[in-house]
């Protein structure tokens, strides 16, 4: 049904406002697509459309005025906004620094079906999306439909996480825009993040919706979130992906950004400076959208690729969609292009000559970290796919204090034909311990390997649990390359005791 707008009733905004305004704002021949009314204290109200603003009358509002319509709406939440309820309309206070309300927002909320049908595709993918587009182009309306399109059709359990109840409506029972979505709402915008872990420990979501992702909690929620393998559909603040990636609060939902000290033969294979920028880890958001207007969109499908080519100098060009009459057509797809804009010729790439025989495997990631098991398989050269069940996978992977806490839901899936492997703990070098024995690589036992993977895994302890961490007593040339592997990971270090037993101690304060 592309292009049905249901207008939430029109006469129900209409009710709360001071009567003489709403006989004029009925009478208008613009009435249907009224966007929204300003009343401000001491001046003539105003009526916004498409077209234009237009004074509703020459008479100033009143404080009568306000009280009318404040009494007239749900309670106002502490970022000043009401709401009236099973509607998507919104009204938003200004105030004095009394606190007494001086001013009024009534915008207009219309659920448009049928918005999403440009990335339908991208959206059922089961790939975390992110959207980002100029305030007032569509974002919270896409959310909205994306979320009914899930539930309703795709009939996926989905959680919508609605801080201001601009998604669902205000009241208790959301609006039927959301389909058969469910909705959370939040008390306080300061705590968002904490709903947004709460859907997933209480509601078993499949798909999380959120609006608006903008401080580091929310981020950090957010990641928490994916790597638990529920897919998010979410906005955050900023217009395009450039923008995104240098707002270091939220780089984050892209991979993050940090600097890396190659050394001087890597540095010589790249042909670049010893320091560069790299991404710290997968992206949270695997797909990014940006909304040029309402009717094109600008498709990023590999995020991890995007910011990569980003900080080599180079951008790939989305894939453009328009909205036309039978649907959608791509104008243009994704293509890589030099700092110059023109396309790259053809160089020695720095993982396309990886052999053909490289091996692969498919992990079901159960209670594990999603970010450390692509590491270790990024740094042992393995092809690794994380299934999103797992009857989609070679191997279930899991701790053994979860087999301690849940030995029921294992042997279920022993039960069906799936081999559950098990490891001590949530490091990197325990995954790649687990993906050697799995795929029979050969594992070199010398002194130097082994004490990077100490440094490595002594690092995921301080990363979570922000303590110092205390590695093995090692020789002089030994603790000199942990004390390097920590530098570049940004954290200090100290050698400490005495000969045969000094040791590096990781620190958790940044280098």
């Amino acid at each position: 049904m592309p292009g049905r707008e249901i207008t939430d009733d029109l006469d129900l905004l209409l009710a709360v406002m001071p009567p003489p305004l709403a006989d004029t704002i009925r009478r208008h021949t613009d009435f249907k697509d009224l966007i929204e009314v300003v009343l401000d204290l001491g001046r003539r109200p105003e009526a916004r459309f498409p077209k234009g603003a237009e004074f509703l009358s020459d008479i100033a509002v009143t404080r009568e005025d306000l009280d009318y319509v404040t009494q007239n709406v749900g309670a106002f939440t502490e970022d000043n906004r009401a709401g009236i309820e099973k509607t998507l309309h919104r009204i938003s206070a200004l105030r004095n620094r009394h606190n007494a309300i001086i001013g009024l927002t009534c915008r207009v909320g219309r659920a448009v079906y049928g918005t999403a049908d440009v990335i339908r595709d991208v959206i059922a993918s089961g790939k975390s999306l992110l959207l980002l587009g100029r305030p007032g182009i569509g974002k919270t309306t896409l959310l909205r439909e994306s979320a009914r399109m899930l539930s309703t059709e795709l009939q996926k359990r989905v959680i919508v996480i609605d801080t201001s109840n601009e998604i669902a409506g205000d009241g208790d029972i959301p609006h039927p825009g959301i389909g058969m979505s469910r909705r959370m709402q939040v008390p306080r915008p300061d705590l968002q993040h904490a709903v947004m872990i709460e859907a997933v420990e209480n509601h078993t979501p499949e798909v999380i919706v959120i609006d608006e992702i903008g401080t580091e909690a929310e981020a950090l929620a957010a990641r928490t979130i994916a790597e638990r393998g529920v897919q998010l559909i979410g906005t955050a603040h900023g217009n395009s992906l450039d923008n995104l990636l240098m707002n270091p609060t939220l780089a984050d939902l892209l991979g993050g950004i940090h600097s890396v000290t190659l050394g001087d033969e890597e540095a010589r294979r790249r042909a670049t400076q010893k320091t560069v920028l790299e991404r710290k880890a997968p992206p949270t958001f695997d797909t990014l959208v940006e909304i040029r207007t309402r009717d094109e969109f600008s498709v990023f499908h590999d995020t991890a690729s995007v910011v990569d080519a980003f900080l080599r100098g180079r951008t790939i060009r989305p894939e453009t969609r328009v909205r036309g009459k039978e649907g959608y057509e791509v104008v243009e797809s994704e293509i890589a292009v030099g700092g110059n804009g023109s396309r790259p010729r053809p160089q020695k790439a720095e993982r396309n000559a990886e052999p053909e025989s490289k091996k692969s495997i498919r992990v079901y990631p159960y209670g594990v970290s999603r970010d450390h098991l692509l590491r270790a398989a990024n740094e042992l050269h393995v092809n690794l796919t994380l299934a999103r069940t797992p009857a989609g996978a070679d191997v279930a992977l899991t701790l053994k204090a979860i087999e301690k806490r849940q030995p029921g839901a294992l042997k279920e899936l022993e039960t069906q034909g799936i081999e559950v492997a098990i490891i001590r703990s949530n490091t990197v070098s325990q995954m790649k311990a687990f993906l050697r024995r799995a795929l029979g690589i050969e594992e070199q036992t010398n002194e130097e390997e082994e004490a990077i993977h100490e440094a490595e895994a002594g690092l995921d302890r301080v990363m979570s649990f922000g303590e110092p961490v205390e590695l093995a007593p090692r020789d002089a040339s030994v603790r000199r390359l942990q004390h390097l592997l920590i530098e570049q990971h940004g954290f200090g270090s100290q050698s400490r005791g005495t000969v045969p037993w000094r040791r590096v101690v990781i620190l958790p304060t940044r280098g």
